[in-house]
């Protein structure tokens, strides 16, 4: 029974400390969209997602009235596309991504995901036609997001995608150079991708998953913030059980938002996606956390070990508030997102290198940031490699959403407006990995991926 402390303590998270549905992203599979004509799919793909998505931003809307608890985005994710592309020979791949645009605009959302392929063995001509078309996609799109899986545990890292993505992120922030690079904000490379993620860039409804589903995104660094400054001098076995508390009271509230959506929506419920997701407004912050854990400033020696405590502090608290904790759940680190990034980043204090080590104990990886627009893509190659051999090695999901910002060098900085926030643009390593990019082929599975 709620009592009224509880009821005054969730008021004072959503009106003080920034607590928020982060996402409702509605799940749609489009397998039975395909078909041999391009244009002719593309109209079976619209007609399919307006008529499952017909009403999920005013059912958003209403829940919100109704339960004061703000949902910042309502969002789509399909089938990854190249698996509905696959029986089209001979159209224009792009009329899918364009179906989809024109979708997103009239259900009223403000993503769709799934312009995405799986290539973490090998590449079909269609995931090889998709990808090629990304660049084109994301230029002339609004609302559309893409997502690449070039690697996983079981079949080890896919060096040709690899080298592919390094180019296709490069003409990409070409093709969008007069939006500060803007394309590369929409597109993202996994290693280990799930399949129920329900956070943009990265989203597509898996084919394990049913013909409609409800997944929920949960974000609430601030209210993490204000119950540790009521730990200050304390020890981290303090520190740890305020955590996955906080968390067991954010997750249950987004439990509650998903379960009333799924039920109006006449949707099932697949999981709710406990991610401490920040967002540019000061007080919203994974950096600002790490801070009041004990580091002067994010990347400050003890940043990698205090991220790791919250991360798995939250995975804790979320899965005793929910049967259904899916997606990507942990802490997020996208710096262009993250006031106490960006500041960190701006001092010299948070450098790749360091963000690539924070990434081994962490959600996600080396996410929205913004390095030189000379950056060659054997470069950004060589970095999405790094990020996927973390993510085969230890098993988890990692990913790079990197921009390289057209006509901008270290210190300049992007805007990208809205959740995107803004960036610094930081430095790379200049020596080159060009003949490392070169290579192709595949770096084998690990050997703990011969468990079975």
């Amino acid at each position: 029974m709620l009592t009224l402390t509880d009821i005054l303590q969730t008021i004072e998270m959503i009106d003080r400390q920034h607590l928020d549905i982060r996402t409702i992203t509605m799940g749609i599979s489009l397998c039975d969209c395909a078909d041999e004509s391009s244009k002719k799919a593309a109209k079976k793909i619209y007609d399919k997602i307006t008529r499952c998505a017909e009403n999920l931003v005013s059912t958003g809307e209403a829940i919100e009235r109704e339960y004061g608890i703000p949902i910042v985005n309502k969002r789509i994710a399909v089938t990854p596309m190249a698996i509905v592309a696959a029986s089209c020979k001979d159209g224009d791949i792009t009329d899918y991504a364009f179906a989809l645009d024109n979708a997103a605009k009239e259900c009223g959302v403000n993503f769709i995901g799934g312009y995405s392929a799986l290539v973490h063995k090998g590449m079909t001509e269609a995931d090889k036609r998709l990808i090629e078309s990304i660049p084109q996609v994301l230029s002339q799109t609004n609302l559309v997001c893409s997502s690449v899986n070039v690697a996983t545990t079981k079949a080890g890292i896919n060096m040709d995608a690899v080298a592919l993505m390094g180019s296709v992120i490069k003409k990409t922030a070409e093709l969008t150079a007069d939006r500060d690079s803007l394309g590369c904000a929409k597109l993202v490379v996994f290693a280990n991708a799930v399949e129920d993620n329900p956070f943009m860039a990265g989203a597509f409804h898996g084919v394990g998953e049913p013909e409609c589903v409800i997944n929920v995104g949960v974000s609430g660094p601030g209210v993490v913030k204000a119950a540790l400054q009521e730990c200050k001098g304390k020890s981290f076995d303090v520190v740890a059980e305020t955590i996955k508390k906080t968390a067991f009271r954010i997750t249950r509230m987004g439990q509650l938002v998903a379960m009333e959506a799924s039920q109006r929506l006449n949707v099932p419920f697949g999981v709710v996606d406990l991610s401490l997701a920040p967002t540019p407004a000061r007080g919203d912050s994974v950096a600002e956390i790490l801070e009041e854990i004990g580091v002067e400033c994010a990347g400050a020696h003890g940043t990698t070990a205090a991220l790791a405590m919250l991360n798995d502090a939250v995975k804790k608290g979320g899965v005793m508030a929910s049967s259904h904790v899916g997606g990507l759940s942990g802490a997020f680190i996208p710096v262009s997102e993250d006031e106490g990034m960006i500041r960190a980043a701006k001092a010299g204090a948070l450098t790749i290198d360091k963000l690539e080590a924070m990434t081994c104990v962490c959600s996600v990886g080396l996410d929205m940031i913004a390095v030189p627009g000379d950056t060659p893509a054997s470069t950004l190659a060589a970095i999405i490699a790094d990020e996927a051999a973390i993510g085969v090695i230890n098993n988890k999901t990692t990913a790079v959403r990197i921009i390289p910002a057209v006509g901008k060098k270290v210190g300049d900085i992007i805007e990208l407006g809205g959740l995107l926030g803004s960036a610094p643009i930081m430095p790379v390593n200049s020596y080159s990995s060009e003949r490392f990019a070169a290579r192709g082929g595949r770096i084998p599975a690990p050997m703990h991926s011969l468990k079975n």
